[in-house]
């Protein structure tokens, strides 16, 4: 069986602003913490998850601006190691904000390479999922009780893993992105993400 959509409408920039303030609303309150130690089961701490946030967001900003039609633009972000975390946060805003602006003004014939021609839509989607699994797994590291708001999940399910389990989308969207075991599911080690239009993931 798999998750359905109901009346989940495309992934675009309003739900990219969603997930960004949904990020800092929980995370600048403790950027006092330890922010060095893992970020849930990751290998990166913290505030090395965070920084990989506002790159993943920042490639996907560039992608949809530049229509790169068969590879990524060979760009990384480079966020000093001993960055505070709340500027840390402020680069994912600023990231974000790139990001959200790139795909308000692509027109939606527009198309960008991520594994396959994508559309806005889809890299809204990626966006979308980054934030909300890595807030997931930087709440884990630094103690903190929360789960991705569910309209988002929902999106970011309909969009990127249409052959998600059905039920709570929230556990289906930490499932398909290997966070979780299902009580009828192991837990994935590796998951595909379908943002290519009619392409492979």
């Amino acid at each position: 069986m798999t998750y359905m959509m109901g009346h989940v409408t495309s992934t675009s920039a309003d739900h990219l602003d969603t997930a960004v303030a949904e990020m800092l609303r929980l995370l600048v309150p403790v950027q006092d913490r330890d922010w060095d130690v893992p970020a849930g089961e990751l290998d990166w701490t913290c505030r090395e998850t965070a920084a990989h946030v506002a790159h993943d967001l920042l490639a996907y900003a560039a992608q949809v601006t530049s229509g790169a039609p068969d590879a990524y633009l060979p760009l990384d972000l480079e966020v000093r190691p001993a960055t505070a975390p709340d500027v840390v946060l402020r680069i994912v805003a600023a990231c974000g904000g790139l990001l959200s602006a790139a795909l308000r003004t692509a027109g939606p014939g527009a198309r960008a390479w991520h594994w396959g021609p994508t559309d806005p839509s889809g890299f809204a989607a990626l966006g979308v999922n980054e934030i909300l699994v890595h807030t997931w797994d930087i709440a884990q590291g630094l103690g903190l009780s929360w789960t991705p708001p569910p309209d988002l999940c929902a999106a970011v399910l309909a969009r990127l893993f249409p052959d998600a389990p059905s039920g709570d989308p929230v556990q289906a969207l930490l499932w398909c992105t290997g966070r979780i075991a299902l009580p009828d599911r192991r837990r994935l080690t590796d998951w595909k993400l379908k943002a290519a239009n009619g392409g492979r993931t």
